[in-house]
């Protein structure tokens, strides 16, 4: 119930007005019947925008970090993000993507519209990084479409580490669905789950116009990061 006071009264007009989105493809969204809308991500605002302008409910997963913060504001969070449709998935530890698919299959189980980021986090530089194989897994399984989405705008709208958005135009454009029903029983197989994952990505890529980066984002992140403590531990002495 809430979820659509959030997306009715509460924050989707206020989306509206804030963003003023140019919505291109909706129709290519089923208008029911479970399928998965995978799109890049490249700000925190699109966990809201993308919701705000279907005309289903969508269910994403998300970061358990979002649920677990200490204090009255982590409750508030943690209400706030279940009332917008996502479920936590733990993404440590071995069984973190095995937990994340069981939870994907039981909102399509139910015929429901599941979100989907297949980079596994958000670009922290605007590039599109290649995909993680679970949605591939999950597309199969169900035997359901796949819709590719393109958030534009929303980087420079709100990058990372900007708590506030700025006005910017933005264009949240959907594609035609992609149906992978030729590798139907193939689930287990390497080689066809980073085939349907590359061609849902190459499809995200063609609506969003992004560079595309053959490598992982957490991987790329995690070596700018440890680049930039090292900085920090031995700075450079000024030449004399």
């Amino acid at each position: 119930m809430f979820y659509y006071v959030l997306k009715y009264v509460l924050l989707g007009p206020l989306l509206r007005v804030v963003f003023r989105p140019r919505i291109e493809g909706l129709d290519h969204v089923p208008g029911s019947g479970a399928a998965i809308v995978a799109g890049n991500h490249l700000s925190f605002s699109d966990h809201f925008l993308m919701p705000a302008v279907l005309r289903r409910r969508i269910t994403f997963l998300a970061k358990a970090e979002y649920f677990t913060g200490p204090g009255l504001k982590g409750r508030l969070t943690a209400f706030f993000f279940r009332s917008a449709g996502q479920i936590p998935v733990d993404r440590s530890g071995k069984e973190a993507g095995q937990a994340a698919i069981r939870e994907g299959l039981g909102v399509l189980g139910r015929g429901e519209l599941l979100g989907i980021y297949p980079e596994g986090t958000r670009s922290h530089d605007g590039r599109l990084y290649k995909g993680k194989v679970g949605v591939a897994v999950m597309a199969l399984r169900a035997g359901v479409p796949v819709v590719p989405c393109a958030m534009i705008g929303t980087f420079e709208a709100q990058p990372p580490g900007r708590k506030i958005p700025k006005l910017h135009p933005v264009v949240i454009r959907f594609g035609e669905p992609l149906d992978f029903s030729r590798y139907a029983g193939m689930e287990g197989e390497k080689a066809v789950l980073r085939a349907v994952t590359d061609e849902i990505v190459y499809a995200i890529l063609s609506l969003s116009g992004q560079e595309y980066v053959d490598r992982y984002a957490a991987d790329v992140k995690a070596e700018e990061a440890e680049r930039a403590a090292q900085g920090r531990r031995f700075p450079r002495l000024p030449h004399r």
